[in-house]
């Protein structure tokens, strides 16, 4: 009997060891990015350090910049490391920052911040339209990317069905229709600042005149690039819905459902 289970254990071990290695068995899936808490680090937590904490009471113009860039620079590292590739919002981040906030210390004319709150959108727009040239469109990035689709189950779908030509016009119209919104922003950043922001920059009414600015951009200037961004995302969903004949959850995936 001992000799029977003993050889019995003998066998299952092998075989767990086999097992273990086996290709059929599920790898860990890579953590997701959270996109709250990347334009969070990387827009939100810097521009709020450059409007509200870099006065001469807080941390004056030099230690403010410096404190807003660690936040996208910190960030892009941690993210470079994980995934070693470079995190488009941390470069966008990094940019913005040493932009708005080069022009309080050098106290350039204030007409400088309107110019730069236009580009910033402006660029990225210009952006959107070169990557559709390219294998790697930036709508991938904003909207056709793993963290809100099931990416996986719609390739195979559009394979099945030899619809992938047909989806890539999908993606290129979706591109279009994202550049525009962010020229929309690019044009109405201009307008906003250049009615808000008149004060000489470095001083602290330059950085109230920019909170304000901040203030008035989400009502003015995202809600109507938001609405584009939803209407893109709501064509590529009927889009790939009527291309693979997948049902809305199974378009989705798992974690947005």
């Amino acid at each position: 009997m001992t000799d029977n289970f003993s050889a019995d254990n003998s066998n299952k071990e092998p075989a767990t060891a086999q097992e273990s290695k086996s290709p059929l068995t599920p790898k860990a899936a890579p953590k997701k990015e959270n996109m709250l808490i990347n334009i969070l680090m990387n827009i939100i937590i810097p521009t709020l350090i450059l409007t509200k904490l870099s006065g001469p009471n807080y941390l004056g113009p030099v230690w403010g910049l410096v404190t807003a860039l660690a936040f996208p620079i910190g960030y892009g590292l941690k993210d470079f490391i994980a995934n070693k590739k470079i995190n488009f919002f941390s470069a966008l981040g990094i940019v913005s920052v040493l932009l708005t906030g080069g022009i309080g210390i050098l106290k350039l004319p204030t007409e400088y911040y309107a110019i730069k709150e236009a580009a910033i959108p402006g660029l990225i727009g210009l952006m959107v339209l070169i990557s559709t040239r390219t294998r790697y469109p930036l709508v991938k990035t904003f909207i056709y990317n793993d963290t809100i689709l099931n990416v996986e189950k719609i390739a195979a779908a559009l394979k099945e069905h030899r619809k992938e030509d047909a989806f890539e016009k999908t993606l290129r119209l979706g591109s279009y229709l994202l550049a525009g919104s962010f020229f929309l922003s690019s044009t109405l950043n201009y307008i906003l600042a250049e009615m808000i922001v008149k004060s000489p920059a470095g001083t602290e009414a330059f950085n109230i005149e920019v909170g304000k600015m901040n203030a008035l951009s989400f009502p003015v200037i995202a809600l109507p690039s938001m609405i584009i961004m939803i209407a893109t995302l709501m064509y590529i969903f009927r889009s790939i819905r009527l291309l693979t004949g997948l049902t809305f959850e199974e378009v989705l995936h798992e974690t947005s459902k």
